[in-house]
């Protein structure tokens, strides 16, 4: 799939990038052209094709709308250049589309380089494909034309697409057919045998491609500009379970040892913290399996001196029984006696009138 380019080329670059060196060249709506770092469907971008009749050897660099409109669209319907700016190379000689474009209106794209988004989960980063050296991109494409309800000739291309080389296949599974020379632009626009067309609709697997991640906000269209090819840091959050932040996420020092739990009236530490059993840290943003990660409580082993392993499930139990003595103890205590309303004091409360009698 290619959905994203950058087509900053001056308008004398595509014919030297097309390897037209010494053929006659003409130029037609290039007054259309806006050069642009995130270049999408419905944009005018140069394209080069044959000159009209095909025998004279020459060409023209034909400024069209990315995004094919096939010629048999109804008048009535309004055009969708994002419904068909890619066509598979495995079918382009059997839908009806893009069969009858093969033999006759074959052209290319010059673009310094092309973006692609890797998927990671709900999230997706954008990285920027293009050659080591600087050279432009070009890419076998298939134009059409079209007239609009006013009589106006619309012209429109769309970039073909093969299976992604070994070198990119951890970012997409498609990726446009690069024609990397001379040989294979010339095939593509010039030959007549359609049987040869099949060794250069491959995927490009030579060494001089070069990629790395940029930012994210080159997503929105109307974001252009240097900043769309500039390379930003890939940062891998981590996602951790509620259980993980509470055992990892909040220091709380190292935990108490117990000298014996067996003894039942020393006192006890309220603030002792449980062990909790850790999950494992996982390096994807994605979930794969819920049940690994479903929140639970669940407690740890305390490895208690002299006694062996004991369950902290039971150790909190016993500590729990003994210190309920403790606590009826301590309300006994702070439970101040209900006084009973009478007519005089009692012995145990003198008042200050009794105080003076036996006086």
């Amino acid at each position: 799939m290619c959905g994203r380019a950058r087509c900053t080329l001056r308008p004398d670059d595509f014919s030297r990038a097309c390897h037209l060196n010494g053929r006659p060249v003409r130029h037609v709506n290039m007054d259309r052209y806006r050069p642009s770092y995130n270049v999408a469907p419905g944009f005018n971008v140069p394209v080069v094709r044959r000159e009209d009749g095909g025998d004279c050897g020459g060409a023209v660099v034909h400024c069209m709308k990315w995004g094919l409109i096939p010629s048999f669209t109804k008048k009535a319907e309004k055009p969708d250049h994002f419904k068909m700016f890619n066509a598979r190379s495995e079918s382009i000689r059997e839908k009806a589309s893009f069969r009858r474009l093969v033999p006759n209106n074959r052209c290319l794209v010059a673009v310094e380089g092309f973006y692609e988004w890797k998927k990671d989960g709900s999230r997706k980063q954008p990285y920027y494909i293009h050659f080591k050296d600087g050279r432009p991109l070009v890419f076998a494409a298939l134009f059409d034309s079209w007239k609009n309800p006013e009589g106006e000739v619309l012209y429109t291309f769309t970039i073909v697409t093969t299976s992604s080389s070994s070198a990119l296949a951890w970012l997409h599974d498609r990726m446009p057919v690069i024609l990397g020379n001379k040989d294979s632009t010339d095939r593509w626009l010039n030959d007549s045998s359609l049987t040869n067309l099949d060794t250069i609709l491959k995927p490009y697997e030579e060494s001089d491609l070069a990629w790395y991640p940029v930012t994210p906000a080159m997503g929105k269209v109307s974001f252009d500009g240097s900043e769309c090819i500039k390379e930003v840091q890939v940062k891998t959050e981590e996602t951790r379970s509620i259980s993980q932040f509470f055992s990892k996420g909040v220091n709380h020092g190292p935990e108490p040892k117990l000298e014996n739990p067996s003894i039942k009236n020393e006192p006890i530490e309220m603030n002792q913290q449980k062990g909790t059993k850790e999950v494992p840290e996982t390096q994807d943003d994605s979930i794969t399996n819920k049940d690994d990660y479903d929140i639970k409580p669940d407690v740890a082993s305390v490895s208690v001196e002299g006694t062996g392993d004991i369950p902290g499930k039971r150790i909190y139990e016993e500590l729990s029984a003994d210190a309920k003595p403790f606590a009826k103890e301590t309300d006994r205590l702070n439970t101040s006696p209900v006084r009973k309303k009478g007519k005089g004091a009692t012995d145990k409360q003198p008042t200050l009138l009794s105080f003076f009698r036996k006086s």
